[in-house]
């Protein structure tokens, strides 16, 4: 019988396995250090990348934007929602077990949280024209790959939209030189910190 060491060893010889085990390793590092920002930093990092976001054409000539809902204290573009209501038609995403919807944000009262604990609109599926993708990610890095927080979702659903525009937001913390990706992992177009813009 193989010791679990030797079982470990022989799941790394497979490169999808051992991409996995380095994204989670990394994960696990930058939420780590993420949680650990004041909620200052989050606002003042936040809005640095904002402005960066509201001077790009991608963003000031879309009409539909899909933007998330932050939680443990990722990137807070929230404001948006309430700078460009009635200018733009912004949609949050909604979790299933293994797949992900879109719908219109209508305001708080219409927020719940649902599967994965993260604020939901309570509005219709929205089956319409996007056109820009606002991602969020725990890692990005200089070629705009993107580990996301594991589930998937992301992926699934911006394999579907390929020719939307997409833009990664994170902290400098969050950009690598590099970062183990596989095929499934989709790219970004670009990739904004409070410091600069790739892509």
């Amino acid at each position: 019988m193989l010791f679990e060491s030797q079982i470990h060893d022989l799941k790394m010889l497979f490169p999808w396995v051992r991409v996995r085990h380095e994204q989670q390793a990394l994960r696990s590092l930058i939420e780590q250090r993420r949680r650990m920002l004041t909620e200052e930093e989050v606002t003042a990092q936040s809005a640095l990348i904002m402005s960066q976001l509201e001077q790009m054409s991608a963003f000031r000539e879309a009409r539909t934007v899909l933007l998330y809902y932050p939680i443990h204290k990722e990137v807070d573009l929230r404001p948006l929602l309430t700078k460009y209501a009635g200018q733009k038609t912004f949609l949050l995403p909604v979790t299933h077990r293994r797949s992900m919807e879109v719908r219109p944000y209508d305001g708080e009262d219409m927020m719940r949280k649902g599967r994965l604990g993260v604020p939901e609109p309570q509005t219709q599926t929205y089956r319409g024209a996007i056109d820009l993708i606002i991602v969020p990610g725990v890692a990005f890095d200089h070629h705009c790959h993107r580990i996301g927080r594991g589930g998937g979702y992301y992926d699934r659903f911006l394999s579907k939209h390929p020719l939307v525009k997409k833009i990664g937001v994170c902290y400098t913390f969050q950009l690598k030189h590099d970062i183990p990706h596989s095929l499934h992992d989709e790219k970004m177009d670009r990739v904004i910190t409070p410091q600069q813009a790739i892509g």
